[in-house]
């Protein structure tokens, strides 16, 4: 059943993250500030830029050298060499590409902007740094949820979210490249409406939904919000990876 609301609580204070940070502590600590406690089936929505800082997951770009592919690349996008180079290495291959634009699919399937290479709201004091996605990031949602199932003694889901563009829509939207504790969709295939008729095809991406959600109060400048909690929202309960959100080749009709 559909819940009759939901609440969205941003995390107060989350520190600038560095290599090693324990997230789950920085979580908890967080929620002791705010007076909260979790609660069986809440859910975390996780940036995916904290993550990777604590996973040591930054790279000084004048430790790159591009290659001859990169430099071309560059050329023809108009990006700073180095940074392609970096873009490459965390690719597939190249989707698309036209001017400044370079759309990619990750080592992971993700199909993104730049691969998920980051250079907004992340510094070292070195140089110039560009921030890559996670190795796992469902291996990452796993570690997190399970530090916090230990210290606290509840079942929630923790979800990774990165922020992607829409093939067929302006704007960038939050999206789960990561997830514990829960099934990313929804099949809802066998159901009646209202009406009584049978679903045949709805799935509904449930992740990304609960990630759009925390997008409104995460934001994309200088909100410093990594951090939402989601409670009372209806997921499917439940051990599912955020790889499942993606269209298998052989269904894409679009690639």
């Amino acid at each position: 059943m559909t819940a009759a609301h939901i609440n969205l609580i941003a995390l107060p204070g989350i520190p600038d993250i560095a290599p090693g940070d324990d997230l789950a502590a920085v979580i908890l600590a967080a929620l002791e500030r705010a007076g909260l406690h979790l609660q069986d089936g809440d859910v975390l929505v996780i940036t995916q830029k904290i993550v990777s800082k604590a996973e040591g997951r930054a790279v000084l770009l004048d430790a790159v050298t591009p290659t001859e592919t990169a430099l071309a690349l560059a050329e023809a996008t108009g990006k700073d060499p180095r940074l392609t180079e970096v873009i490459l290495q965390e690719s597939r291959g190249v989707i698309r590409q036209r001017g400044g634009v370079l759309i990619m699919e990750t080592r992971h399937g993700w199909i993104c902007a730049n691969a998920g290479v980051d250079r907004s709201n992340v510094k070292d004091a070195a140089g110039e740094v560009a921030l890559l996605l996670p190795l796992d990031p469902d291996a990452s949602a796993r570690c997190i949820r399970e530090a916090l199932n230990a210290a606290t003694g509840v079942d929630i889901a923790v979800i990774i979210s990165d922020t992607h563009g829409r093939a067929w829509r302006e704007g960038t939207v939050n999206v789960a490249i990561g997830v514990a504790g829960m099934r990313p969709l929804a099949d809802l295939r066998g159901q009646r409406d209202r009406y009584g008729y049978i679903l045949r095809v709805t799935i509904v991406a449930r992740a990304d939904e609960l990630a759009a959600a925390a997008g409104l109060l995460i934001g994309q400048a200088a909100e410093g919000v990594p951090v939402v909690l989601i409670r009372g929202a209806d997921y499917p309960r439940g051990e599912g990876r955020a790889v499942e959100l993606q269209r298998p080749p052989e269904r894409d009709l679009f690639r």
